[in-house]
């Protein structure tokens, strides 16, 4: 039967494709700065901006650790070498620990991150003795047995340990502010009377005690990877994923991931050619007639880039980007930038005296001095622009959006381009009549547009939805979307109460991600009734539980989740709608399905909510429902559970208007 099975799919011609399976999970960590190098035998193992990655040296080979392959934890502060229990010990920025071996395998010991201690419990430094690892932490010693993978004992000094080491029989611990302190090893060293000040100490280890001999091998031979892990604002465009770091405090980088590939735009010389820094890239576009052709906001003006190479900064010199006090060009704030459909681009100017809004259209530019975006009569920014407009989009009607995320002035804002009209939407107030925002404390973070031309907002009280009904009413309100209970009481709560988010996108299903500060992502349905997925850093490979951006690629359903510890994705189940159906731009993978294959069989290019039925060659189905977005999932079995046989399958699909036909065939060998 698979000889008949191979057969038929080359006669198929099936479209075969490398997305991942649905559930699955990348990290996308920085391996750009070496930091440590540890040698195990043939193996290196390397700590590079804070990641782990270990490299055989007969085979030249390199294997990357992450989250989604054992690990424990994200920012690795200390590694070291135990050659006795054969196993790398890892220690974390949060205290954690994972003992790693050179075959993959991830030990955690988590006793010391999770309990409670008065004052800090980073660990400086790691000394390895025999079978034994000596943690030199801010509150004493730990002793872990690095074999049995337990902690044997700790001493508490009472004073921060930078290191420790042990020669003739003596424990020696070393402090900043207290000297260098010992004891015999024979003795209880719990006991802090045991231990005694001393002006004579041997050599304490470095942490870098194998980097000079081996850097040689990996400067050269790194991991792929981002530069930085600075993620705080993404595009998905043209099938690229563009992002910047979002964060005024850090050195600008940009960088694109396609087809797996990192490109990093140019940072080198920049501050030599503009006389200022080249400092927090909070926002970019990319010129919808060339998409080598891009543009980025910074903390001091606006930075123009072709082929990934800086061309030219515009600020207050030769434009009417202005300076928070009129003087400083360190923080000409540019924190909004967006093509509109005619290839103009639009610029927000915060914290500027006079001009907020700006054009930049055919190398000219035309400033818009809008009241609406003026804080005439706070303290803090008397007489100047919101102090945070951004996260521009234009809808699909045409008119731009965007938001003030700052204290001073909590507001929604939409610009008619046409008609230079602005509307602001400056009282977030609920279908009840509830102020649910309040400045100083509440806060307006994004906004994104939904499937159905409804305006969605994240705010530091939850999500709220501006219906388009409500748009154009002067005493419009934002629907505060109440799930009920269900559980008899009538009652009702609303969906995400005081959750902090930073960034929604909706995703090809009509669904919510919601990036929060401190929980991570919610995933809520389309009718928003029903919560599908919360992902935190505890329960899945999600790298922190502070999500700053999300972007997805609409073509495949992956989810990318820019957080304040780098870059992660996840491969959802809905995708982008087809506005036909037809053989040519619907397919299904992985397929043919192998016989060790035990995922879903995800079928894409689908219209919205079509009709999927799959059947036998002969016409028996044994599979049925509706497209999530422009997916569908099958887990290869029939209608009563059962695994289906080796065989060609059919996927008959019909549209809402009722068009029906065969649009692809899955191969599957048992």
């Amino acid at each position: 039967m698979r000889k008949t099975v191979v057969a038929l799919l080359c006669l198929l011609g099936s479209t075969l494709s490398s997305m991942g399976q649905v559930g699955t999970w990348l990290n996308y960590r920085a391996y750009s700065e070496v930091q440590q190098i540890e040698s195990a035998g043939d193996d290196l193992f390397v700590m590079a901006s804070n990641s782990l990655y270990q490299y055989n040296k007969q085979d030249q080979s390199i294997y990357t650790y992450d989250k989604t392959k054992g690990l424990n934890g994200v920012n690795i502060t200390n590694i070291k070498w135990c050659q006795q229990a054969k196993r790398l010990v890892v220690v974390y920025d949060d205290s954690n620990i994972d003992l790693v071996e050179t075959n993959g395998d991830v030990t955690n010991i988590s006793a010391i991150m999770s309990k409670v201690i008065i004052g800090g419990k980073n660990i400086n430094s790691i000394t390895i003795d025999n079978q034994f690892a000596y943690l030199a932490a801010e509150f004493g010693i730990v002793k872990l047995n690095v074999k049995e993978a337990e902690i044997s004992e700790t001493y508490m000094l009472g004073f921060s340990v930078t290191a420790v080491a042990t020669e003739g029989g003596k424990i020696y611990a070393k402090s900043k502010s207290n000297g260098i302190w010992t004891a015999t090893m024979s003795s209880n060293l719990i006991d802090p009377n045991n231990w005694s000040k001393t002006t004579t100490a041997p050599s304490f280890a470095e942490d870098k005690t194998d980097y000079n001999d081996n850097i040689d091998l990996v400067k050269t031979l790194k991991p792929g990877g981002p530069q930085h892990n600075y993620f705080g604002f993404m595009k998905f465009l043209n099938g690229k994923l563009y992002t910047c770091n979002g964060n005024a405090t850090l050195n600008a980088a940009i960088q694109l991931l396609s087809n797996d590939e990192w490109t990093f735009y140019q940072t080198e010389g920049i501050s030599q050619t503009t006389g200022v820094s080249y400092r927090g890239a909070n926002c970019l576009d990319v010129d919808p007639a060339n998409e080598q052709h891009l543009f980025a906001g910074a903390r001091n003006g606006l930075y123009e880039f072709l082929n990934g190479q800086f061309v030219k900064f515009y600020n207050s010199d030769n434009s009417p980007i202005e300076s928070f006090n009129a003087e400083s060009k360190e923080y000409e704030l540019v924190t909004g930038v967006k093509f509109d459909t005619q290839g103009n681009l639009w610029i927000l100017n915060s914290q500027a005296p006079t001009a907020s809004l700006i054009k930049l259209s055919n190398g000219q530019f035309t400033k818009y001095n809008k009241e609406e975006l003026m804080k005439l009569d706070d303290g803090g920014f008397a007489n100047k622009s919101n102090g945070n407009l951004k996260d521009m989009l234009i809808d699909r009607s045409g008119q731009m959006w965007f938001v003030n995320d700052n204290w001073a002035q909590t507001a929604v804002y939409r610009y008619d381009i046409e008609s230079d009209q602005i509307k602001a939407y400056e009282n977030i107030v609920n279908e009840d009549g509830v102020v649910v925002v309040v400045a100083p404390s509440g806060m307006v973070r994004c906004i994104t547009e939904d499937l159905q031309g409804n305006m969605w907002v994240g705010t530091s009280a939850g999500p709220l939805m501006l219906e388009t009904s409500q748009m154009n009413n002067e005493n419009y309100y934002f629907n505060q979307v109440k799930v009920p209970r269900n559980d008899g009481t009538n009652y009702a709560d609303y969906l995400l109460a005081n959750v902090d988010v930073n960034c929604i996108a909706v995703d090809g299903g009509g669904r919510k991600w919601f990036g929060t500060s401190t929980q991570g992502v919610y995933l809520i349905s389309a009718d928003n009734m029903q919560q599908i997925q919360h992902f935190t850093s505890e329960n899945s490979p999600l790298l922190a539980n502070n999500v700053q951006s999300i972007a997805i690629n609409p073509a495949s359903g992956q989810v990318f989740f820019g957080t304040e510890n780098g870059l992660c994705s996840y491969m959802s189940d809905a995708t982008q709608t087809n506005t036909e159906m037809t053989k040519d731009n619907v397919w299904a993978y992985p397929n043919p399905v192998s016989p060790d294959y035990a995922g879903y069989i995800t079928i894409t290019g689908l219209t919205y909510n079509a009709q999927v039925k799959i059947t036998t060659s002969s016409g028996v189905v044994v599979n049925e429902g509706r497209s999530n977005g422009g997916s569908y999932q099958w887990d290869g079995c029939d209608q009563k559970g059962r695994r289906v046989a080796s065989g060609v399958y059919m996927v008959h699909t019909a549209t809402s208007n009722g068009e029906k036909g065969v649009v692809c065939k899955i191969a599957i060998v048992r």
